[in-house]
């Protein structure tokens, strides 16, 4: 039997475990399963390999995406570029870090945001998917200004997005686990009030399906599109990884 699983501390809200075990039915794959294994510090992470030897497989969330670095033994030219981790093959008693974080988002981003040369965003958020973002975006093309509560030099904070400031970025991005359930009555804190039909929402919680942060958007006017397209795109590029790969 192969294991495949997600690692991260709250898994409640999680959609993989049922995204995994579908495929698996629908296409026929015998002898995998997909198990949800919360750890409440990544310091159990060396006990979980212990006790799962046929893991094979393992995707990371929040908060662990960058903490699970320093137990793994190599990694892909691209996690170690972004810094942070979703994605783990174990082979040979050996874990090789990837991020498909990057693939899910570029992929999406381009199909639902008209890129232009002089396109900005806005990306809330400063943590491990944000990076992954960040990443995406460079590659793209896309300059970027980042948010954070405690921002850093050449960062914003909150209470510098002004009405105007706003209207310079046509895009924003929430990398933030505001808004996802069960506390699905926060959003990041921005002038919604200055959205217009020329911005585009991009959320990456997707569980509510809308969360406040889109709703306001929605309201406004804006287009916006949750982070259910990067789930599956992510998760795609996990699989292929898990099974084509050859790690050492």
């Amino acid at each position: 039997m192969r294991r495949f699983g997600l690692i991260g501390q709250k898994l409640g809200h999680s959609f993989s475990k049922r995204y995994f075990t579908e495929k698996f039915e629908t296409e026929g794959i015998a002898n995998a399963r997909y198990e949800l294994y919360e750890l409440p510090e990544i310091t159990a992470f060396p006990a979980l390999l212990a006790r799962e030897p046929e893991l094979v497989g393992l995707n990371v969330t929040v908060p662990y995406k960058e903490a699970v670095i320093p137990y793994l033994d190599a990694l892909d030219e691209s996690a170690a570029q972004i810094g942070a981790v979703n994605t783990i093959c174990v082979s040979g008693g050996k874990l090789k870090g990837y991020n498909t974080d990057f693939i899910g988002f570029r992929d999406t981003l381009q199909q639902f945001y008209p890129i232009e040369e002089l396109s900005k965003a806005l990306v809330l958020g400063t943590g491990g998917a944000a990076k992954a973002v960040w990443a995406a975006l460079s590659s793209l093309g896309i300059g970027y200004t980042c948010v954070s509560r405690n921002p850093s030099e050449n960062e914003l904070a909150y209470a510098a997005i002004t009405p105007e400031v706003l209207q310079a970025y046509p895009l924003i991005i929430n990398t933030t686990p505001l808004g996802m359930a069960p506390d699905i009555e926060r959003a990041p804190a921005i002038p919604y009030e200055a959205l217009t039909e020329g911005h585009f929402l991009y959320d990456l919680v997707y569980n509510p399906e809308e969360t406040l942060f889109l709703s306001k958007g929605r309201v406004a006017g804006a287009r916006t599109i949750n982070g259910m397209p990067m789930l599956y795109a992510q998760a795609e590029a996990s699989w292929e990884i898990w099974n084509n790969e050859r790690l050492f």
